[in-house]
């Protein structure tokens, strides 16, 4: 990888002393204590605001071929790849009202994608649809993600409105009982976790919070019964309403100007500004974008992972603001290649670092005419230190003379809620309504966080088997003593910006994997020797962005400033691993492939 050298040294110095400075001014000791989650005393954060009256049902005790939790685009995707494969009874359970996932969730105004929609929808081939604009907005991909659902039929044996409690492993039948909130105990041979990264929505940990007696929600679950309107707007409810909001990155970044344009007045409480890039949204036609070609939305996608995994491309198909800043992804996707002297190499990429940066931070001076607004607002810190936002409607929204940004930084965040608003120093800031876009609790699914008890051979617990050292896993996939569980996510495998892409290949594995245990009527499961020699193949070559992160400011990156352990994920990046993947399901699939002891009558 090569890149220019735009900014002297004396620069870079004279950068990193205002990043040092600009990170103690926001570094909290409480950490990631300063969030809790939207449940307990405050479960109405977390209601469903979006499936209306739930129907009653009976509890379910049949049995399905395969069970799936969660309803996003992971679940969708290795429901439909399965469906692709003949697999029948595929029964997705989900917590929400509908398919989606994450964009169930959030219908928030303004919500679009960030990455570009020819690229992020996925089965595009498969289903014949093109988008109409180069980002989507929220409804159209929770609408394709349905359309997804609807014709590989999903749809037969889904449960909607249904939280999964339990995974527990029967010995002796070889199959998973799977129990749920809504007293269903029925069976699976196969068990798909796809509860996503982003699916639990957090909340800043303020004193007083329950104190507060004006209107609140998260963006999540956002309440247009009291503010009228839709994602698009004319939210006529807060017209004369003083509406604070607590958070400003990627949510906060599109649902702000929206807000600004339908509210008497905004509060924009910030305590680290969002780098924003370009948008450039735009309607595009299928010929522009190559529709008229059989495989396009493949061949696009996958140029699209090989430009932001620093491999070789001859021609950049999206040419956006992910691609053209791709390098700079190099401390977050560990697949770029590292070419001559270490120190020559971070040195160019500090220099390039220093120019995208200085290149925001310009925009910000360039759009808010207010210069200690445009000062409060401009990002001091590295590029790949917080995700990256895109939007040509935010910095304008300062320039109203109803929307007030609230700087918190010096005192690390809004210090305490009382009955009537939000209190940061001295001043008491009066609202009718706080709108939390705070996000969500970023790879913590119900597994991980052990909401979700799994249950393996001889009833013990998946995360007592992984203990202090860490999870344990083949590709990142199954697990020793977990037999026929395959789970889905980001754990010990490779990842991207395109996360869908990245959710359909992994949906591709699993369906192969149960397409091979099917055909040898066996059983999937890893032995220890396999998990050792993948968590080796991952740890070597791993590179060291330890102190990265570490000079970060804070955020969710770098678990709100407390560093980032150098993640156990492949090395060499996406593009490699699908490859490996591939390879390994031609060559070895049979080594995590044992006979039923109970050979199937099915």
């Amino acid at each position: 990888m090569t890149l220019p050298h735009p900014v002297t040294e004396a620069e870079t110095a004279q950068l990193r002393k205002r990043y040092r400075q600009e990170r103690e001014r926001r570094v909290r000791p409480d950490g990631t204590r300063q969030y809790q989650g939207a449940e307990a005393e405050f479960g109405y954060y977390a209601a469903d605001p979006y499936a209306g009256a739930i129907p009653e049902r009976d509890p379910l005790s049949d049995t399905v071929d395969v069970a799936v939790v969660g309803g996003g685009f992971g679940g969708i995707l290795a429901g439909a790849r399965l469906r692709r494969q003949g697999v029948e009874r595929v029964r997705i359970v989900e917590t929400g009202g509908g398919f989606g996932g994450t964009w169930y969730w959030n219908r928030y105004p303004g919500v679009h994608c960030d990455i570009e929609s020819h690229v992020y929808l996925p089965l595009l081939d498969e289903t014949g649809y093109v988008p109409e604009w180069k980002y989507a907005p929220g409804e159209e991909i929770r609408r394709h993600a349905v359309r997804i659902a609807e014709q590989f039929g999903l749809g037969t044996h889904a449960l909607f409105s249904t939280t999964v409690t339990s995974l527990t492993w029967d010995d002796t039948a070889e199959e998973w009982l799977i129990t749920t909130d809504r007293d269903d105990a029925f069976r699976a041979r196969y068990v798909i976790t796809a509860t996503g990264t982003l699916s639990e929505p957090k909340l800043p940990a303020l004193p007083g919070i329950e104190k507060f007696a004006g209107h609140t929600f998260h963006t999540s679950r956002w309440d247009y019964g009291y503010t009228g309107g839709t994602p698009d707007g004319g939210m006529t409810g807060l017209a004369g309403k003083r509406v604070g909001v607590v958070g400003t990155g990627a949510t906060g970044v599109q649902a702000i100007p929206k807000l600004a344009e339908d509210a008497g007045h905004v509060y924009v409480f910030q305590r680290t500004p969002s780098s924003v890039d370009v948008r450039g949204n735009r309607r595009t036609t299928p010929e522009e974008v190559g529709a008229d070609r059989e495989g396009w939305a493949h061949e696009r996608r996958e140029n699209f992972l090989r430009i932001v995994s620093g491999e070789q491309a001859e021609t950049d198909l999206v040419a956006d603001g992910w691609t053209a800043s791709a390098a700079l992804l190099e401390k977050l996707l560990p697949s770029f290649r590292r070419e001559g002297d270490p120190a020559a190499f971070e040195a160019a990429y500090e220099a390039a670092d220093a120019a995208k940066m200085n290149q925001l931070r310009a925009r910000v001076a360039g759009e808010v005419t207010d210069p200690a607004t445009a000062e409060k607002l401009q990002p001091w810190y590295r590029y790949a230190c917080k995700r990256p936002a895109f939007s040509d409607a935010y910095y304008p929204a300062f320039n109203r003379e109803n929307v007030t940004l609230v700087d918190t930084a010096d005192t690390h965040g809004i210090e305490r809620l009382t009955e009537d608003g939000v209190v940061v120093g001295d001043t008491t800031y009066p609202l009718d309504c706080l709108i939390f876009a705070t996000g969500f609790s970023v790879g913590v699914s119900g597994v991980l966080s052990g909401r979700l008890p799994v249950l393996g051979r001889g009833g013990r617990s998946l995360l007592h088997a992984w203990g202090e050292r860490g999870p344990r896993t083949l590709h990142g996939f199954t697990s020793n003593g977990f037999p026929n569980l395959i789970q889905l996510g980001s754990m010990q495998n490779a990842s991207s910006v395109n996360f869908t892409h990245i959710l359909d290949e992994q949906a591709l594995h699993a369906a192969a994997l149960i397409a091979a245990a099917e055909q040898a009527d066996a059983v999937l499961e890893p032995s220890r020797e396999t998990e050792d020699a993948w968590l080796a193949a991952i740890r070597e070559g791993a590179p060291d962005h330890e102190w990265f992160h570490a000079e970060c400011t804070p955020g969710y990156y770098n678990r709100e400033g407390g560093g980032r352990p150098n993640p156990a994920a492949y090395p060499h990046g996406a593009v490699a691993f699908h490859a490996l993947l591939r390879q390994w399901r031609t060559d070895s699939v049979a080594e995590i492939l044992a006979p039923r002891t109970t050979p199937t009558t099915r």
